[in-house]
This record gives structure tokens, sequence and C-alpha cells, in this order.
């Protein structure tokens, strides 16, 4: 099965958490050693806000729970990097008029 791409278009000025794990060892006379953890130590995530009518609405959730919050998709980042996410946290709520907003957290994924 091919791996989805997240398509919609979401609006920008959210910013990015990005956070490198490292290890760290600390020794006397305040010397430390600092080395990344693992090949991927950059974890980054993006908090994305999506407006749409409920149509679209019902397919972005009918997205997100295909991949339940486990199974990876591709998704270009603000800076225009493809990559694999995924999405724990969807919340569509209803703004008026027929359109929702839904507004979800992507993190950096790497498998699919």
């Amino acid at each position: 099965m091919a791996i989805e791409t997240f398509t919609w278009a979401t609006q920008r000025g959210e910013a990015p958490e990005i956070t490198y794990r490292v290890r760290e060892s600390k020794f006397g006379s305040g010397y430390r050693q600092t080395v990344g953890d693992g090949p991927n130590n950059k974890e980054d995530s993006y908090p994305v806000t999506v407006f749409a009518t409920k149509a679209q609405t019902l397919k972005i959730m009918e997205f997100f729970d295909r991949h339940g919050g486990a199974k990876a998709f591709l998704w270009t980042t603000p800076l225009g990097e493809l990559g694999l996410f995924t999405c724990k946290d969807p919340k569509p709520t209803p703004v008026g008029g027929g359109r929702f907003k839904v507004s979800a957290t992507l993190e950096r994924a790497f498998h699919p």
C-alpha cells in the first residue's frame, strides 16, 4: 500500500517545536561531553490549522482516522521539506456558516 500525502492547505504562522535529543555526561572542572542520541535525534512537530467546509472537514478527519495516530503519512513542512509525519490530536471545531477549523499537531516520524 502506498503512503498517503496530506495535501490540504494549512494556515501558516504557527511556530514549530524543534528539539534535538542528546546524551550528556558531566565531569569535574565543568567539563561535559555531549553526543546526539541516535541517527535521527532531531524531533520536530508542527501545529497546523485548516479552515474547510463540512464536506472537506469530513475528508480530513477520514484521512486522520485511516492513520489512527500511528501510521505515518507524507507532508511538506513550511520550509518545503517533504517528510513522514503522524497526528494524534486532530480537533474539528465549528466556526459558523457551515465552516470548520481543524487544528492538529503533525509530529515527525521515521518509518511508514
